[in-house]
């Protein structure tokens, strides 16, 4: 008999009732240190003071009033995002999914506005995820994805992730932009070099197009800096938020330049929830935190430790752990042939360990961003014992 939460999901049999910065407990009163962050979502960990107290005080108030209506709460941040961003003006939403929807809506009204219908198509790549609706499904490409749901939405042409080449091939007359994610964090946390960034943005300004960033995964200080692009140097025209940018809770954005934001008006795009007092209320505490000072470098400095001991761990483990790749706290353990994803994050639970697999045969840490240097070292002990569970060779060469 299906049970009556629709099994769209293969979940561990784990149910955590409290929560307090990087550290979750179950009903049972197991602790786990959660080094998967909801998937790069909690971006403050659990229980955080401000974060609480800003929704509690918030839902006590108003929670949902509908875009009929001003929301100041909404009208402050966009104000704080647009200063501390390339963006001049923001449109709230509920998730990721829907932000990408948004910036490729984005994109083709503003070359319809300037005259320019046939331009639609966006040039997306191999490995992407840009989230489960129709259009994203069709837009991310993967097969497993796309199965079952009928033919693909047409408007998305994909080529393999870094190679300039395929990308100035396939830019054709009904090309509106790119669409990348900075780092692929589902299709196996692999980051885009900071070369590869720079020359599609070049490539966008010679041919006319829009630069759309997929930041779902990457932004919001997950990276060391607030948005992961800004190590490039570069702007985009247009890009998404979500995630980490309300803490857990649900809210998402797109950022847009003004020469693509001003076609977006009124009856163009819309939405029930997004931007509401309560969403907005998480989001204005989240930024809070994340623009406080200190907080971005110490999330640079705790990251590249714990980078370095996930080399030490790799050097100590090579016949477990191929490659550690990644960027910030978004960090991926490439797995060997033989030993899979799922193997090793159910291994890492029994330690103790939340971790997220991740394409390519990839073990994913995204953490909570107010994790310690001490915590970072606990979760390379844990994986460093997992990594023990899954070949029998390494306990025996740990014992002698």
């Amino acid at each position: 008999m299906i049970p009556a939460l629709m099994p769209t999901y293969n979940r561990a049999d784990l149910a955590f009732v409290r929560g307090e910065g990087a550290v979750l407990w179950t009903e049972d009163g197991r602790r786990f240190l959660d080094f998967g962050g909801g998937i790069a979502t909690s971006s403050l960990g659990h229980g955080h003071p401000h974060l609480v107290k800003a929704i509690a005080d918030q839902a006590a108030k108003v929670i949902h009033v509908s875009n009929l209506y001003r929301i100041p709460q909404a009208e402050t941040l966009a104000a704080r995002h647009v200063a501390n961003s390339f963006a001049d003006s923001v449109f709230f939403c509920n998730s990721g999914a829907e932000a990408n929807e948004g910036m490729v809506k984005a994109v083709r009204r503003y070359h319809w506005a300037n005259g320019r219908p046939e331009r639609w198509r966006m040039i997306c790549f191999e490995g992407a995820f840009h989230g489960r609706t129709l259009a994203m499904i069709s837009a991310t490409g993967n097969p497993k994805y796309l199965e079952g749901f009928g033919p693909p939405v047409d408007g998305f042409d994909h080529v393999p992730f870094g190679d300039m080449n395929a990308v100035r091939a396939a830019i054709g007359k009904e090309t509106a932009g790119i669409m990348v994610e900075p780092v692929q964090g589902e299709g196996g946390v692999r980051p885009a070099s900071l070369r590869f960034l720079r020359e599609l943005r070049a490539a966008c300004d010679e041919y006319g197009l829009l630069l759309a960033l997929d930041e779902v995964q990457t932004g919001m200080g997950r990276s060391g800096r607030l948005w992961a692009h800004e190590w490039a140097g570069i702007e985009p025209d247009v890009m998404s938020a979500a995630k980490g940018i309300g803490g857990g809770f649900p809210l998402g954005a797109v950022f847009a330049k003004e020469h693509v934001a001003k076609h977006l008006k009124p009856g163009t795009h819309g939405t029930t929830y997004g931007g509401s007092p309560l969403a907005c209320a998480a989001g204005n505490a989240v930024l809070d935190v994340i623009l406080s000072h200190g907080f971005l470098p110490r999330v640079d400095r705790v990251a590249r430790h714990l980078w370095r001991a996930l080399l030490d761990l790799q050097a100590r483990h090579p016949e477990v752990i191929e490659e550690v790749r990644g960027a910030g706290l978004l960090l991926g353990l490439k797995l060997r042939e033989g030993i899979a994803n799922t193997a090793a994050q159910d291994a890492a639970a029994a330690e103790g360990l939340l971790t997220v697999a991740a394409g390519q045969n990839v073990l994913r840490l995204a953490p909570p961003l107010i994790i310690t240097e001490e915590e970072a070292d606990e979760a390379v002990h844990l994986l460093g014992r997992v990594c023990l569970r899954l070949h029998p060779s390494s306990a025996q060469r740990a014992a002698k």
